[in-house]
C-alpha cells in the first residue's frame, strides 16, 4: 500500500496500516537490509545543506552544486512516481527536498516501495537548485535508518485532540511546527537567563528535591517515603530556605533554576510541577531585586525575540512593552482603587470577609486573613496589570519570610511582578532577624492547625538555626520560568510551554 492509499478517503483501521508497515519491514529484512542499523553519521543538516548551496552559487555562479553531503532525517512527504520522486526530509533544522532518480540510485531505487512517511532515512548527495528554484539534494546513496510501524498524524489536519497533543507530545512536535518552536524558544529563554545571572556574578547551585520539611512557600506538598531511612519525605515546594542557608555560609550571590512541586490543581496558569528561578543576593534589598527583574526580563525578551515589545496572548490585546523601568504600585492604594477595600481598616477575618461579600468576592470558608486578601488581589487587581508593573509593600500576615518596612507598621518589603494580567514573580527584602523569624513561623504553625490549612508555610528548625548564626541583609527573588515563556511566546496556557504537563487520567 502506498502513502497515497494510506491517506485516501476510504476508512482504514490503524491495525491494518500497522500490518502493512510490518509487511514492508519483513520485505526489507528478506532483502538483507537492516531496517534499524546501529549507526549513521550525517555531516550536515538541511539548513547547512542550503547554506552550502548558496556558497557554491556565490563562488561558481548559477547552476553550481555543492560537494556531496550526508544527511539524515524523517520522511515527511513524497511526490512523484515512476522513475523519479521527491521526498521532504525533516531534521532538527527544518525540511529540505530530496530528488531521487532511478538512473542515479540504481537498484536501491526499489527501496522507495517499502518506505513510508515517518521513516528515518540517511542520504548522500550534492545540493542543487531545481528549475523552480528549490534547493534540493540529488540522492546518490539511500540508507534505511528506522522503519516507523505506526503512521504519523495527517500533516495538514495535525492533531486536533488537545489531550492527545499533550499525552503524545512527540506526535505534536512532529505535526505542529509551533510546538517545536515553543520548545526551542523555552531553551533559549533559560540559556539567556543563565547567562544574565552569571554576568551579574551569581553562582548557580542545586539544592535538595526531597526534603524533610516542605517549607519556604504556602503550598500543599507531595509526600513520599524513604525505605532505607524509614522516614517520610516531601518534594520541595520552594528552593528558598536551602538557598538562604548558602547566603549564611558565605556565598553572596546564589541562584537555582529548577523544578518545584505543589500538590494543587491545574488550569491555564498552574501545573503541579513547574520551573522557577530563585536567587538571593547579600547586601541587596527589594528595590535592587526589582531593578534586576526588569533588566533580566527585558534583556531576555530582546535576545530571544528581537524586541522588548511582545504581542499580547489575548486576541486583539495591546502589545506588552517590557522596556524598563516598570512602575512601582503601592498594594494598599491599588486595592483601595480597584476593589474599594482598605486592608488596614479591614484588619481581621470578619471585617474583610464582610467587605468582600459586599463586592461579590467569594469568601473561602475557614480561610485566614492573608488568604482572603490574596483573593481580593487576584480578583480585582491582578487582571488589570496588563503592562508590566510591581505591586509593592504587603501586609506581614501574607509574607512570613519578608523584612518589615521601616516606618510602616505591619508592612513588609515585598513585591510581586505582574505582566499580561498574571503574576510573574515574587520577591522580598529577606527577613534576617532570627527572633522575628521564629515568632512568625510559630504564628504560621498556629494558623495552620487552627484553620486546618495544609498550604500554610511550615516551621523549619534547621533553617532557623542557620539564620541564628547570622545572615546578612539579603534580597531574594522567585520567578516562574513557565510564566515567562508564556509571556514571550504569547501563549495563554501553561500546558503549551511545558513539554510534559500533568493531565487527568
Amino acid at each position: 500500500m502506498s502513502d497515497s492509499e494510506e491517506t485516501a478517503d476510504v476508512p482504514v483501521s490503524e491495525a491494518r496500516l500497522i500490518q502493512v508497515r510490518l509487511d514492508k519491514l519483513e520485505r526489507l529484512r528478506s532483502r538483507g537490509i537492516d531496517p534499524y542499523p546501529a549507526r549513521f553519521k550525517p555531516n550536515a543538516t538541511g539548513a547547512e545543506a542550503k547554506a552550502a548551496l548558496e556558497t557554491a552559487e556565490a563562488e561558481h555562479g548559477e547552476g553550481a552544486r555543492s560537494a556531496d553531503l550526508t544527511l539524515a532525517g524523517r520522511m515527511m512527504a513524497r511526490r512523484g512516481m515512476g522513475k523519479a520522486a521527491f521526498i521532504d526530509l525533516r531534521d532538527s533544522s527544518g525540511e529540505i527536498q530530496l530528488h531521487i532518480r532511478q538512473d542515479v540510485l540504481g537498484d536501491d531505487y526499489e527501496l522507495l516501495d517499502d518506505l513510508d512517511l515517518g521513516d528515518f532515512i540517511g542520504i548522500v548527495g550534492p545540493v542543487f537548485r531545481t528549475r523552480r528554484g528549490e534547493p534540493s539534494i540529488e540522492v546518490n546513496s539511500l540508507t534505511v535508518l528506522s522503519k516507523a510501524i505506526r503512521p504519523l498524524p495527517d500533516k495538514w489536519a495535525g492533531l486536533r485532540d488537545t489531550e492527545k497533543r499533550f499525552r503524545q507530545r512527540y506526535l505534536d512536535l512532529i505535526a505542529n511546527e509551533r510546538a517545536a518552536e515553543i520548545a526551542r524558544m523555552r531553551a533559549d529563554i533559560v540559556a539567556s537567563m543563565r547567562a544574565f545571572m552569571r554576568k551579574r556574578g551569581f553562582i548557580e547551585v542545586e539544592t535538595p528535591i526531597l526534603v524533610s520539611v516542605p517549607a519556604g512557600a504556602s503550598a500543599r506538598p507531595f509526600g513520599t517515603h524513604h525505605n532505607a531511612l524509614d522516614r517520610d519525605l516531601y518534594l520541595r515546594i520552594a528552593t528558598e530556605l536551602h538557598l538562604k542557608k548558602l547566603i549564611v555560609g558565605g556565598f553572596d550571590k546564589v541562584c537555582e533554576i529548577g523544578r518545584i512541586f505543589r500538590n494543587e490543581g491545574f488550569d491555564q496558569d498552574h501545573n503541579p510541577e513547574f520551573t522557577t528561578i530563585e536567587s538571593y543576593e547579600a547586601y541587596a534589598d527589594y528595590n535592587d531585586v526589582m531593578e534586576m527583574v526588569e533588566q533580566m526580563v527585558s534583556s531576555i525578551a530582546l535576545e530571544v525575540t528581537g524586541s522588548m515589545i511582545v504581542p499580547s496572548a489575548e486576541d486583539g490585546g495591546e502589545p506588552i512593552d517590557l522596556t524598563p523601568p516598570w512602575p512601582r504600585l503601592d498594594l494598599r492604594e491599588e486595592i483601595k482603587k480597584r476593589a474599594g477595600i482598605d486592608f488596614v481598616e479591614c484588619s481581621d477575618v470578619e471585617s474583610l470577609s464582610e467587605a468582600m461579600r459586599e463586592r461579590d468576592i467569594h469568601v473561602e470558608p475557614g480561610a485566614n486573613w492573608g488568604r482572603l486578601l490574596d483573593k481580593v488581589i487576584s480578583d480585582h487587581v491582578e487582571r488589570t496589570l496588563v503592562q508590566p508593573a510591581f505591586l509593592v509593600d504587603y501586609p506581614v500576615e501574607m509574607s512570613p519570610l519578608a523584612k518589615r518596612k521601616p516606618g510602616l507598621d505591619g508592612i513588609v518589603e515585598r513585591f510581586e511582578g505582574f505582566v499580561g494580567g498574571h503574576e510573574l514573580c515574587n520577591a522580598f527584602t529577606e527577613l534576617n532577624d532570627p527572633v522575628d523569624q521564629r515568632a512568625r513561623f510559630e504564628d504560621q504553625e498556629r494558623l495552620r492547625r487552627a484553620h486546618g490549612d495544609e498550604e500554610m508555610d511550615r516551621l523549619d528548625e534547621d533553617f532557623l538555626v542557620a539564620v541564628e548564626h547570622g545572615m546578612p541583609p539579603t534580597g531574594g527573588l522567585g520567578l516562574g520560568v513557565d510564566r515567562l515563556t508564556m509571556l514571550l511566546t504569547g501563549e495563554r496556557s501553561i500546558r503549551e510551554v511545558i513539554l510534559y504537563p500533568q493531565l487527568r487520567d
